[in-house]
């Protein structure tokens, strides 16, 4: 029999006959490691325990204690489970997909009646039976004609479909459960044992269209969640419960930041604490890129066809952008334009303008640039995901030679910019080149090399994401974690040759000669309208005071007062804060109790002793009490509290 040669982590090797499985691996090298093992990587792939090695290769066997791993098993394992639980309920039910995602995973079933609350009771209960049955967990590889008959006899429609999609010579892996069989690519555990019972639950059911198109039938989908304990499903559970009561929409409405509606389908109606909310980041933004050393531009809304096309978006974008057509004078067809998707193609247009001088690189160009993107109706969610937004967008045109400085003075910036919004740590994923590319290798090299010293110069880990670049070149992306420990992939930096390339861009080098330049896209934010929801869902509607969409709110106590308070709300207004006054004929209570659903700061309480004293009773959100000083002290203070980061 032919052998073959395993190496391990620790370098040492040992020879094996072809086709011995992994678990069999596992038992050589020590019999308490046959027992833990749950998996095992063979060359960077997940493969699981019974499938044979058949080539010379690096293996690693996994355990419980491998988070990664076995986070996936547990999960992959769940969504067979629950779907043979759900099939052993209700045996008419059709079974199609069931994959992982984070956190957990789905399953999607074609069932007449819709599934309740009971019923995913009753389905959790069920899965408990199973995996306390500790039935194996096993695995085959068919032929397509084989697995096609047998999910016709059992009348299973959408696994025939699965099975007929599946690529001429590309094997046909069914797994069982127990009794229960599924096709899978697996790994899966080797017992439904291994799943942990107390660290799962169910959690909602949707709606969901059998591969996720519309003219197909719908399907349920139900979703769960699950973890290697019941203590990390718990803080897992605490965390969506004040995730929930963190929820921008909600908070929105209760202070009145904005609102959306049919009419305007992924378009933001902001109101005027919301566009408050929304100028102040963006004055702040302004003020950031000046120091900077950026010039702010501003490009159309509405561009020709001829651009897009040129610049590649018509090929590669169209189906995302907003179409227009105009009966232009004496034309004789439609002129075809789009809103614009994106600013970079017009921020070429005006480098473009002009002979550059090696001497004027780089140049960096900023655009608060409202951009318009067909979003599918279903996958808009309140801020986070709209069809209309602005990107606090910047372009930096530069010398090949300067990508590593740029990139360096990038990440500075963007991590002052992070503090001061409250973010004190983010993460960098760094994605080098894809298979499908433009560009020499050799431009590429150097184009990845210098991303990654300018992120180690800066002081910055990154975990690599290969074969994740643009086909324009490498990129990097900057995760902040929020208060309750949600990541969000905010900021970005990408490397690209090829768009000064399409829109033929160009500067003059010092040996007098036409260079290309080379173009860095730039993002810190975003886009407004997602990073304020972020900041919303972050500071949970309790923002820093100099970023409070209603600073200051001052609220009398008896009518007498209603003069001194118009006056001091003036006078705070006169000192740039924003600040209003409550003058209707409430109780204080009930007015500090509505301004602090509204997440207002600071209120200042005015009753006949403070005008008679000149002075406030000042009540701060979150606090108990109120402390009573003058006016002007009280004003002073809150001045110097409202001044932003950068102007402190």
């Amino acid at each position: 029999m032919a052998q073959i040669t395993l190496t391990f982590p620790d370098g040492n090797a040992r020879d094996y006959s072809a086709g011995i499985t992994a678990a069999e691996v596992a038992a050589d090298i020590s019999k308490s490691l046959g027992k833990k093992a749950i998996s095992a990587d063979l060359d960077g792939d997940h493969f699981d325990l019974q499938w044979p090695i058949e080539r010379d290769s690096r293996i690693s066997i996994n355990t419980m204690a491998d988070d990664g791993p076995a986070l996936e098993l547990i999960r992959h394992d769940l969504a067979h489970i629950m779907a043979r639980a759900v099939q052993e309920l209700w045996p008419d039910v059709k079974v199609t997909i069931g994959p992982v995602i984070k956190d957990g995973w789905y399953y999607d079933f074609d069932r007449d009646e819709p599934f309740t609350p009971e019923d995913l009771g009753a389905i959790e209960n069920k899965m408990k039976e199973i995996i306390n049955l500790r039935d194996p967990v096993t695995t085959e590889v068919w032929d397509r004609d084989r697995a096609i008959a047998h999910y016709e006899q059992s009348n299973e429609p959408f696994k025939v479909e699965l099975v007929e999609a599946i690529p001429q010579g590309d094997p046909v892996r069914m797994y069982w459960h127990g009794h229960w069989q599924d096709l899978c690519r697996g790994p899966h555990l080797q017992h439904t044992g291994q799943v942990p019972a107390d660290a799962f639950k169910l959690m909602s059911v949707a709606g969901a269209y059998w591969r996720g198109d519309s003219r197909n039938k719908q399907l349920q989908r139900i979703y769960g969640v699950a973890f290697k304990t019941r203590a990390e499903l718990k803080a897992h559970l605490t965390m969506l419960e004040e995730a929930a009561k963190r929820d921008h929409r909600r908070l929105g409405r209760e202070m009145e930041l904005f609102h959306m509606q049919e009419e305007a389908p992924g378009q933001v109606f902001w109101h005027a604490g919301g566009w408050a909310l929304y100028t102040t980041l963006q004055d702040y933004m302004r003020r950031r890129q000046r120091a900077g050393g950026y010039v702010e531009v501003n490009t159309p809304q509405v561009v020709d066809r001829k651009l897009w096309e040129a610049s590649g978006h018509w090929e590669k974008y169209q189906e995302h952008m907003f179409i227009v057509e105009v009966d232009e004078e004496h034309a004789r067809e439609k002129s075809i334009n789009a809103l614009k998707p994106m600013n970079c193609p017009c921020h070429v247009q005006i480098y473009n303008h002009g002979l550059k001088s090696y001497r004027e690189l780089p140049l960096r160009m900023a655009e608060f640039g409202a951009c318009n993107r067909y979003e599918p109706s279903g996958a808009l969610h309140g801020l986070m995901r709209v069809r209309g937004f602005t990107q606090d967008d910047a372009h930096i045109f530069c010398r090949e030679d300067q990508i590593e400085a740029e990139t360096r003075r990038f990440i500075e910036f963007l991590s002052a910019i992070y503090r001061d919004l409250g973010f004190e740590k983010f993460a960098v994923k760094f994605s080098d080149r894809p298979e499908t590319r433009a560009g020499a290798d050799d431009i590429w090299d150097k184009a990845e090399h210098a991303l990654k010293s300018a992120t180690e110069a800066a002081g910055y880990a990154y975990e690599l994401n290969p074969g994740e670049g643009a086909f324009y070149g490498p990129k990097l992306e900057f995760v902040l974690t929020d208060a309750i420990g949600r990541d969000w992939q905010c900021g970005t930096l990408q490397v690209d040759f090829v768009m000064p390339e399409r829109l033929d861009a160009t500067y003059i080098g010092a040996d007098g000669a036409k260079h290309r330049p080379v173009m860095l896209h730039r993002a810190v934010l975003g886009s407004f309208e997602r990073f304020i929801g972020i900041l919303i869902e972050n500071f949970a509607g309790r923002f820093p005071f100099w970023l409070a969409p209603r600073q200051v709110v001052v609220a009398t106590i008896v009518s007498e007062a209603d003069a001194y308070a118009q006056e001091v709300v003036a006078e705070l207004r006169a000192r740039g804060l924003r600040a209003e006054a409550d003058l209707r004929n409430e109780k204080i209570n009930y007015k500090v109790r509505e301004h602090s659903v509204g997440k207002v700061p600071v209120i200042l309480a005015i009753g006949a002793r403070e005008v008679s004293e000149r002075s406030v009773s000042v009540r701060r959100l979150g606090e108990q009490g109120t402390t009573s000083a003058p006016f002007d002290e009280i004003a002073q203070s809150l001045v110097r509290e409202a001044t932003p980061p950068d102007l402190r």
